[in-house]
């Protein structure tokens, strides 16, 4: 695989230089640097990275919340990953509502980060369940979504459970002892069912409703 083309926004050098000097030194490829939320937007829609490591909270202008929107709605196929000090739970719901694929906070191990952009790459979501949950809890308006106990096989229950441990697809077969193909279509059927809009969002749902693996199958 080759390695991935990363953009970092972030409105500190220092925060910056470090990260670009601990990526590359694992074999990952930093293609651009931009210390302002309009200049991240302007980067990644020229040069189309495969991950923006972007800083929740930047300096003048926009953040890194708004940032995000901006690179989703441009339907760029770079994924974001929120780099961010803070744990605060409206962070993390504004972070997933705008489209980021991860939220790392920047006191994380290097080797943590770097499994979650090992993550994002392999099309799988890197959001810490501890947070994530904390953040669904405290959620006073949550989208109408389909209970997962109410509309999915166990089967689907199994899959949907090790996609909220952020496996991928051929992880799970081998779990589930099925091949990827089989969870692939299952991934789909359960996107499909929950009503939600992608794997991520399944995930978040997951979490919330705490789905478990299945005691039965029924594949």
């Amino acid at each position: 695989m080759a390695a991935p083309r990363i953009v970092i926004v972030d409105d500190h050098q220092l925060a910056r230089e470090g990260l670009k000097a601990v990526l590359e030194g694992g074999a990952m490829a930093v293609v651009g640097m931009a210390a302002s939320g309009e200049e991240g937007v302007a980067m990644a829609c020229d040069l189309v990275p495969d991950i923006v490591l972007m800083d929740v909270r930047l300096g003048d202008g926009i953040d890194g919340l708004e940032a995000t929107r901006r690179i989703i709605s441009a339907g760029l196929s770079s994924r974001i990953i929120m780099l961010t000090l803070h744990e605060m739970h409206g962070y993390v719901r504004e972070a997933i509502a705008a489209g980021a694929s991860g939220y790392v906070l920047k006191d994380t191990a290097i080797g943590d980060l770097r499994r979650a952009i090992e993550q994002v790459m392999a099309g799988n979501s890197a959001l810490p369940l501890d947070l994530l949950g904390a953040a669904l809890r405290t959620q006073g308006n949550a989208p109408s979504f389909s209970d997962p106990a109410q509309v999915l096989t166990p089967r689907e229950k199994d899959v949907l459970a090790l996609v909220a441990e952020g496996k991928t697809n051929k992880a799970i077969a081998r779990v589930l002892a099925i091949s990827p193909a089989t969870v692939k279509a299952h991934v789909e059927r359960i996107i499909s069912k929950l009503g939600v809009a992608d794997r991520t969002q399944a995930a978040v749902l997951a979490v919330k409703t705490n789905t478990r693996t299945a005691t039965t199958d029924d594949s």
